[in-house]
């Protein structure tokens, strides 16, 4: 659910590895960011809308992936699909590290890119660079 930057590119990897990928957005001009290859199915609706999930068939899915720019969305959608669906795997994206602390805590998959950058930025940070002249 959601077809901005990240959904896009991970519905294209997806597609690519041969799964059968199906993009939810509540607008249809976000499918513009997936590749002419894509063979997957587009649906415009809202994901935290029950009947729009039975109709693409969520409860069929092996997995489920809320990655809409809205917490809110996100985690009532994957707790939609998780609870209401029964689908396995239901990740969602929280951009506020504290939510998605407690979202975690409740049993869903959760990732906050908000820690996940500020890791890799700190990681980079605490590496040493390399002497003047001795880049590698």
């Amino acid at each position: 659910m959601g077809c901005g930057r990240v959904g896009a590119a991970l519905a294209s990897m997806l597609d690519q590895d041969g799964h059968d990928v199906t993009v939810l957005d509540t607008r249809a001009e976000a499918f513009r960011r997936l590749p002419p290859e894509f063979s997957g199915k587009r649906h415009v609706g809202n994901g935290i809308d029950q009947d729009i999930l039975a109709r693409i068939g969520v409860g069929q899915a092996d997995a489920f992936v809320a990655v809409t720019q809205g917490d809110n969305r996100n985690v009532m959608a994957t707790q939609m699909a998780k609870h209401l669906f029964g689908v396995s795997r239901a990740l969602c994206r929280i951009y506020d590290p504290i939510r998605e602390e407690i979202y975690r805590g409740l049993g869903l998959e959760t990732i906050s890119p908000t820690l996940v950058g500020a890791r890799l930025l700190k990681e980079t940070l605490d590496r040493q660079p390399a002497p003047a002249g001795q880049e590698s």
